[in-house]
């Protein structure tokens, strides 16, 4: 069957209408060409006053037939049918009535502890016969309680069948822009808090929704990027039809609605890691052994290994195509695409099916994943001893054996950081951007901890990382973790680096902000290292404002002491962090299945020695006396 599959699927699917068409695709024993379909969902509406949604069934049969629609696509693939669209007529019956975009959920409950625990008794509202842990251990539960009741809130249903979270469901917010959608990034930790819950529908139907929109044709100003770019987020949409009816339909944004029209380039990264994510935690390996599900795969490496002008293995991309999605000069090869980028190579490695048409690919996977492991090792890394080094650089060396080879300025080393740096050579971390003549020296954090939980850095660069964490402490997590870059731009550098961003002031959003959502990914960045206590010194910290801010999206102040100017609260990623964080410190097992050791096979070879073109092989020798450390 693989062998009949378009290495990239060769779909010319053009819709005349702007409305998701389910792309689905047929078993072997139909027709072998894929087949278009509105994305819909139609239901009878009881009653049209009423504010709900239904969102399950009880013993009731749905009675649905197909509507194909007039567009035809012709691939060179064969794949297995995903879904039909269909519409479907439903008894009124219902099991649960919930808000819109809701799930199922389970009304709080508050348990009674029997008295000869003699654990807690209120009357009145004073607390009697409990001891101090105990009543921290009673709150702590009712927060975890708060935090799983909001998630499920927040999830958005699609035909009666969950497919994600929205990105933030403050009831108060009459402008909600586009928080009310599912983000592929966002959904990422309320996936994993699901997964590790013991829930893998709504993640499975995410994973297959989302492959559905991968495949139609985006433009933007009458041009088409290319295939295998994941949308950055989709919104369910509702319309009336007649007889009390509504139909649902999928409604994608590749970025040509996003502020500043910015290219998800992170979205199809997040997807992949997921998908091996779900496989890993639930046992289900059927789903990426799918042929819909490895062409989707195959597309987004393909796009991402796609020859260019670039002179590095790493990624090219604009400014605003990750989680920083405004302008703050992180154009070029920045760190946190870097280790997406590493971190979804290495695991569609693990997910191809290896065929002849398939084998070339993976050939190129472990050239590419061998090639940014050296590079970034070699070239991103800084300690004060290599800060040093770099102050003393000679610039405009003409020569192969350069040892400025970026030729990086020493003038760029900046006041804050050789101040900032700690003396011990135990602390150090990857830059945030590297291209010729620029260094980014902010510390990223998102890049940083992806880079330890895929091992793109050395296990010693790794340890130096929470190191340095943990001695700078009160700068990159102060009262509520986690910065995502430090330190922030500030007067000129504010004004035209960002462009003079109202939102991305100093200290503020992107610019220094405080993010909680980053919890999770420091919580197994610190488990993968065998640092526990310090996550769990982290999530004890966020722990004591989370509920009592509600949850915002971010803080603003070097300190992170106050709620961001313009944070949404009830920020659904928050929630998830944290309760993903909390799992992981209490399922060691699970989360040594989310990180990536070390791969010796890779770091045998250099790529450069591979190929016969090469003007020089590059040192292996060098990398690998750091690589045991």
């Amino acid at each position: 069957m693989m062998n009949a599959i378009g290495f990239l699927g060769n779909s010319t699917m053009r819709p005349s209408k702007c409305l998701l068409r389910a792309f689905t695709r047929l078993s072997p024993s139909r027709d072998t060409a894929f087949q278009s379909h509105h994305s819909r969902c139609i239901n009878q509406n009881i009653n049209n006053q009423d504010p709900y949604r239904i969102t399950k069934l009880r013993n009731v049969a749905q009675f649905c037939t197909n509507r194909p629609s007039s567009v035809t696509t012709q691939v060179a693939s064969e794949a297995r049918n995903l879904s039909a669209s269909r519409t479907c007529t439903k008894d009124p019956t219902l099991d649960k009535i919930i808000s819109k975009n809701g799930l199922n959920v389970k009304p709080l409950t508050i348990e009674r502890l029997e008295e000869d625990e003699k654990d807690e008794e209120v009357v009145n509202g004073d607390v009697r016969n409990i001891d101090k842990d105990g009543l921290e251990n009673v709150r702590r539960k009712e927060i975890e309680e708060e935090a799983w009741r909001l998630l499920r809130q927040s999830v958005v249903t699609y035909c009666d069948s969950p497919v994600g979270t929205m990105a933030a469901n403050d009831p108060t917010d009459t402008a909600p822009l586009n928080y009310d959608q599912v983000f592929v990034r966002d959904f990422v930790p309320s996936a994993l808090a699901f997964l590790m819950k013991g829930e893998g529908e709504i993640v499975r139907n995410f994973l297959l929704y989302t492959l559905q929109l991968q495949s139609w044709e985006k433009t933007v100003d009458c041009y088409s990027p290319g295939q295998g770019l994941m949308p950055a987020s989709f919104k369910v949409r509702t319309s009336p039809l007649e007889e009390d009816k509504f139909e649902e339909v999928l409604d994608p944004d590749f970025g040509e609605s996003a502020i500043g029209r910015v290219a998800p380039v992170d979205s199809g990264l997040w997807w992949i890691i997921l998908l091996r994510a779900y496989g890993k935690i639930t046992g289900d390996y059927s789903l990426q052994e799918r042929v819909d599900v490895q062409t989707g795969i195959k597309m987004i490496a393909n796009l991402c290994l796609a020859d260019g002008f670039d002179m590095f293995p790493t990624l090219l991309v604009t400014d605003g195509s990750c989680m920083i999605d405004r302008r703050m000069g992180i154009h070029g090869h920045p760190l946190e695409i870097q280790a997406l980028f590493y971190s979804a190579l290495r695991s569609s490695r693990e997910m191809i099916t290896i065929n002849d048409s398939s084998k070339n690919l993976v050939r190129t996977i472990n050239n590419r994943l061998s090639a940014i492991s050296f590079h970034i090792r070699e070239n991103y890394w800084v300690d004060k001893g290599k800060i040093n080094e770099i102050y003393r650089y000679k610039t405009e060396e003409y020569s192969t054996d350069a040892t400025n080879k970026f030729n990086i300025y020493p003038d760029q080393v900046s006041p804050w950081l050789m101040d900032w740096i700690p003396e011990s050579h135990r602390c150090g971390f990857l830059v945030g951007n590297l291209q010729p003549a620029h260094m980014d020296f902010r510390f990223f954090t998102l890049g940083n901890l992806w880079s330890i939980i895929s091992s793109l850095g050395t296990p010693k660069q790794n340890q130096a990382i929470l190191n340095l964490i943990e001695e700078k402490w009160d700068d990159l997590i102060g009262h509520m973790p986690l910065k995502i870059c430090f330190p922030a731009l500030e007067s000129s550098e504010w004004h035209i680096i960002t462009g003079s961003d109202p939102k991305n002031t100093p200290w503020s959003y992107h610019n220094g902000g405080s993010w909680p959502t980053l919890l999770w990914q420091f919580t197994l960045a610190c488990m993968k290292m065998g640092r526990p206590e310090l996550a769990a010194k982290a999530v004890t910290l966020a722990e004591k404002r989370l509920q009592a801010d509600r949850w915002p999206e971010y803080y603003d102040t070097r300190y992170g002491k106050f709620i961001g100017k313009k944070s949404r609260l009830y920020q659904t990623w928050t929630i998830a962090g944290f309760l993903t964080a909390k799992q992981l410190l209490q399922n060691p097992e699970m989360a040594s299945s989310l990180f990536w050791e070390e791969d010796f096979e890779l770091l045998e070879t250099c790529v450069c020695v591979l190929t016969k073109s090469g003007r020089k092989s590059c040192s292996r020798a060098a990398a690998k006396s750091q690589i045991l450390i």
